[in-house]
């Protein structure tokens, strides 16, 4: 079995590595790609473009073939599998929607988390759409700052940073807090508020087990 995983940011590699130790999943399952270019391109775009939308699904098409399952891990890209997931070989699938459906599942108020300003229209997006069906109210947020620490490589900066953010909104009456980019996964064990927050690595991977298994 192998578990192919589309990366903008080598630094979460490690995180999917630990995720998947956490979950039991056999070692030397994942593999990894990393194009921090496209991630690159849409900040310096502003957004998802069409043309970095097809650069991403070209990446996704090639990584296919050698994989029983891919993940896309960049919640910014996300979008891009949706014109390719129904017609692919095998499973193509974005972690941040895994997120969502997990997020909002819980009773309460979910806060989405974000560090990255590109993603916060494509998040919301993803979230508002699981929480509409399923009945629950979310809340997306920016974390101010946070991505400057990480792309400064301050990363345990960084990770305080949106573990505070976390604590703060469990303190103002969050239910649950997810973490919708997956280099925000390690701040999860920080936060001391309330229950851990969820994460993309983790649902990502629970989802495209549950998809190979099924």
């Amino acid at each position: 079995m192998r578990i192919t995983c589309l990366h903008t940011a080598a630094s979460n590699i490690a995180v999917f590595e630990a995720a998947a130790k956490a979950l039991g999943i056999a070692p030397d399952t994942l593999r990894h790609e990393v194009r921090a270019d496209l991630l690159a391109a849409a900040e310096l775009a502003g957004g998802l473009t069409e043309g970095i939308t097809q650069s991403t699904v070209a990446v996704l098409l090639a990584l296919e073939p050698h994989a029983d399952a891919v993940l896309l891990t960049c919640s910014t890209l996300g979008p891009a599998v949706e014109s390719i997931a129904r017609t692919s070989r095998v499973p193509i699938l974005r972690t941040d929607e895994a997120l969502a459906f997990a997020a909002v599942q819980a009773d309460g108020n979910v806060v989405v988390l974000c560090a990255v300003e590109t993603t916060l229209e494509p998040t919301s997006t993803l979230f508002h759409r699981a929480a509409l069906r399923a009945g629950t109210r979310v809340d997306v947020q920016l974390v101010p700052g946070a991505w400057e620490q990480f792309k400064a490589g301050d990363i345990d900066g960084y990770l305080a940073t949106i573990a505070q953010a976390a604590d703060r909104a469990y303190v103002e009456g969050a239910s649950i807090v997810a973490l919708a980019q997956a280099s925000m996964g390690e701040a999860a064990a920080l936060v001391t508020a309330g229950p851990p927050p969820l994460t993309s690595a983790t649902s990502g991977l629970r989802a495209a087990m549950k998809a190979l298994v099924g």
